[in-house]
């Protein structure tokens, strides 16, 4: 058998060209980020049901789409627990704003500050795990610290408006959305050299 740490660096180099195959699932989930921040910008005056409704949908959807992606490629994912743990924060979120429409807005608030502050953080720690395998890891970190900037932001100002947070909402959702499009096109890039053309 192969020692440890080869064995590992083999482990991370098939998760990431098996995420290279699958970049479109990414810019998928950018896609969705992004139309959610852009209808949370145009319409900053929603009601709070509506803005938990579209909150948790989004949540919900990219909770699926992560725990599919995990559940599909797991005997090839070397830190399957960071990815699905990730995946199934997300997914609790949004099933908490979908079938729990009643929470006050400060318990949302709390549970997605504390969604976002920790996916962030795990966001960083795979980008950190993949730093030596792969160029633009930079680009997940980013994703993680926006998201740990969007959590800390909404833990210091629970008491803004319910515009003011639909716009720091709309805001964040937008650049992160664009942080995944640029990883999914470097991930897209990386499988097409890495097949040669």
């Amino acid at each position: 058998p192969l020692p440890p740490q080869p064995r590992k660096k083999a482990d991370m180099l098939s998760l990431i060209h098996l995420a290279a195959r699958h970049w479109w699932l990414l810019l998928l989930r950018g896609l969705l980020a992004i139309a959610f921040g852009a209808m949370a910008l145009a319409w900053p005056g929603p009601t709070a049901a509506a803005l938990v409704l579209l909150l948790g949908a989004y949540l919900l959807v990219d909770g699926v789409f992560g725990v599919v992606d995990c559940v599909r490629h797991w005997s090839q994912l070397h830190d399957r627990w960071l990815w699905l743990l990730d995946a199934l924060l997300s997914l609790a979120a949004g099933i908490v704003a979908l079938l729990m429409p009643g929470l006050t807005a400060l318990a949302l608030l709390l549970v997605v500050a504390a969604w976002s502050v920790v996916a962030g953080v795990l966001r960083i720690a795979l980008a950190i795990r993949l730093r030596k395998l792969i160029e633009g890891e930079w680009w997940m970190a980013l994703g993680g610290l926006l998201s740990i900037v969007f959590g800390v932001l909404l833990f210091a100002l629970p008491d803004a408006g319910i515009v003011s947070l639909v716009w720091l909402i709309g805001i964040w959702a937008v650049l992160l959305g664009a942080v995944f499009i640029a990883l999914s096109l470097r991930l897209r890039r990386f499988g097409q050299s890495a097949r040669g053309g």
